[in-house]
């Protein structure tokens, strides 16, 4: 836990839990795939490190946003929100698209117009 440039501090501890619960979700779907009944699972409740992880990231969120909410500016706060919002959904805007597309690829090709 140190500070840079007069920040708050960082919870390195909490980033490495953070990984640790990130490293146990993949493992238990990589070996879920391979158990043939749930009592022969390897790692029989790794669902429970999505939790682990979800809990500190809320943590983690709200200790770096908790300055901002305490000087009163719930307005930037939604407008960070809405920006977050907004990066988020644009991978899946653009997949959506692309996949539209190749899937109407066929019929624009019957009906003799050029696909781009």
């Amino acid at each position: 836990m140190d500070a840079i440039n007069g920040s708050k501090p960082r919870y390195e501890l909490l980033d490495g839990l953070r990984g640790v619960a990130a490293l146990l979700v993949i493992w238990y779907h990589f070996f879920e795939g391979f158990a043939t009944s749930p009592t022969d699972q390897m790692m029989n409740h790794g669902y429970l490190a999505v939790d682990f992880f979800f809990v500190l990231s809320g943590f983690v969120i709200g200790y770096a946003y908790d300055g901002r909410w305490s000087r009163g500016a719930p307005l930037r706060c939604c407008m960070a929100c809405m920006r977050g919002l907004v990066r988020g959904y644009n991978p899946y805007g653009v997949a959506g698209y692309e996949i539209l597309r190749y899937a109407c690829a066929p019929a624009l090709v019957e009906a003799g117009q050029a696909v781009e």
